[in-house]
């Protein structure tokens, strides 16, 4: 059960279009799933930007929930680096990406 107050940290990327469906097939079969193994987090989604300029290629959010703060920051410590380099070292220049931080508080 997803609890009422967390946190989420949603990662931005401005992608080319030359790599859209080979970065989405492996954000869905290989990062998320790899994000997710971390424990970190409890519930990962893609959600793609409306209303931006895709003409260069489109913009996703994937929004990642931690349960409690302690769970984002021990993600930070020990596994954002990690997959961070991987991603950077697979896709380079093709894709921007920014991150933040939000907390629920439905």
């Amino acid at each position: 059960m997803e609890p009422t107050t967390h946190l989420i940290y949603n990662v931005t990327n401005k992608l080319t279009e030359a790599i859209h469906i080979d970065w989405l097939n492996w954000m869905r079969q290989h990062h998320i799933p790899a994000v997710l193994a971390t424990q970190c987090f409890f519930k990962a989604t893609i959600l793609r930007l409306k209303g931006v300029d895709d003409e260069e290629g489109p913009t996703y959010a994937i929004q990642y929930h931690a349960a409690r703060e302690a769970d984002y920051e021990r993600y930070l410590m020990h596994f954002s680096t990690a997959l961070r380099r991987e991603t950077l070292d697979k896709w380079g220049d093709q894709l921007l990406a920014f991150r933040t931080v939000m907390e629920v508080v439905n």
